[in-house]
């Protein structure tokens, strides 16, 4: 039987992870899910990711892709799955790809949601998905430094370290906050992120709601681009990767 490709969303709670990618020695959202393929198919399988996450990050709508020798339909396929992975980890939309869909290099559009807790006292239950920040942010400051991410330009200042070569030109095409309940929402969406690169906008623009920086400056900062100017990076447990969109080889 010939392989056959299949592809499906992916949520997790990052914070027992290491990260998204195989690491050695390590928890990784890709070794888990490499581990149930396995099981499944009984076959060493190879699981690719649309994004990488760093550890303690979490995602809705990350997208996994991998190949199988099979005669199980997707459906069967994914709760097959959910019943062997761990329960920090789940999938769902087990779809039947191209056999040449590849999550990254065919994602036009990522999106990425970051999560304040504004209230004065702590929300325990929101303690794994929030930044308690507490009260007193001004919001109208803090959206008005994010339009100035929207448009294509060099991101390096909200980059982490990056390899020698690799450009720091990207697309924005939505950045905004908005308010639910005690939690001040960030929602950003781009053709790709760099490292660090949602949690270091997110440092800085929590600094201009607080008045330690202006809107003037956080624009400043952006049109310089000096590596890693921008930040501090905010804690990596308030971001999630929400969703991953393609034109083609896969629907969410």
């Amino acid at each position: 039987m010939a392989l056959r490709r299949f592809a499906a969303t992916v949520s997790y709670d990052g914070a027992a992870f290491a990260g998204s990618q195989l690491q050695p020695n390590a928890r990784t959202v890709q070794g888990v899910l490499e581990e149930a393929a396995q099981r499944l198919f009984g076959v060493p399988t190879r699981v690719r990711l649309a994004g990488r996450t760093d550890a303690g990050v979490h995602a809705r709508g990350q997208v996994a892709a991998w190949d199988a020798d099979t005669r199980l339909d997707p459906e069967t396929i994914g709760r097959a799955l959910n019943a062997l992975l761990p329960e920090d980890v789940a999938v769902r939309c087990v779809r039947e790809t191209d056999p040449r869909f590849d999550p990254r290099r065919w994602a036009r559009r990522r999106s990425y949601r970051y999560t304040l807790l504004t209230s004065p006292e702590r929300q325990p239950l929101l303690r794994r998905v929030a930044w308690h920040v507490g009260p007193g942010l001004e919001v109208a400051a803090m959206q008005s430094a994010a339009e100035a991410l929207v448009g294509r330009r060099d991101f390096a200042a909200c980059s982490g370290p990056l390899p020698a070569g690799r450009s720091s030109v990207r697309t924005v095409y939505r950045a905004a906050w908005r308010s639910e309940g005690c939690c001040l929402l960030f929602e950003i969406e781009a053709d790709a992120f760099l490292p660090q690169m949602v949690r270091r906008i997110v440092g800085a623009l929590v600094q201009v709601g607080r008045g330690r920086l202006t809107a003037e400056q956080f624009s400043e900062l952006l049109r310089q681009a000096t590596p890693c100017s921008m930040g501090p990076a905010a804690p990596p447990h308030g971001l999630c990767l929400w969703s991953v969109s393609y034109d083609e080889g896969y629907e969410q």
